[in-house]
């Protein structure tokens, strides 16, 4: 048995931001808010952004210059910052997906063979 949010899963180190360039590639522009809920729908409720985690992150990639950041109205007509990928954010994406799936691959293998 498990209790409620047990199951939830914290963000793997250097994953964070692999997972917010690749949820502003195929969602465009978005605000802190709909990135979070976007991540948490896609899991399954299983990962939760806190605003301690996301919003260094999304700091550290617009001064990366891999996203770039402009104040718009949400859906609410509230005040926000609207992140979107940058070309160079894309290329880091396209290095990131091939170290992930390479680092992935290593650990299944490692898990299978009972290393």
């Amino acid at each position: 048995m498990s209790s409620e949010g047990s199951d939830r899963m914290a963000v793997l180190q250097g994953t964070l931001d692999l997972i917010v360039l690749r949820t502003l590639e195929t969602m465009g522009p978005q605000h802190a808010y709909a990135i979070a809920t976007r991540l948490q729908q896609v899991s399954g409720d299983l990962l939760h952004l806190n605003q301690g985690t996301l919003y260094p992150a999304l700091v550290r990639l617009e001064q990366q210059g891999w996203i770039a950041g402009t104040w718009g109205k949400t859906e609410s007509n509230r005040e926000a910052k609207f992140y979107a990928i940058t070309k160079t954010g894309e290329k880091a994406l396209a290095e990131e997906k091939v170290r992930w799936r390479r680092m992935s691959g290593l650990v299944e293998k490692l898990l299978s063979e009972g290393a």
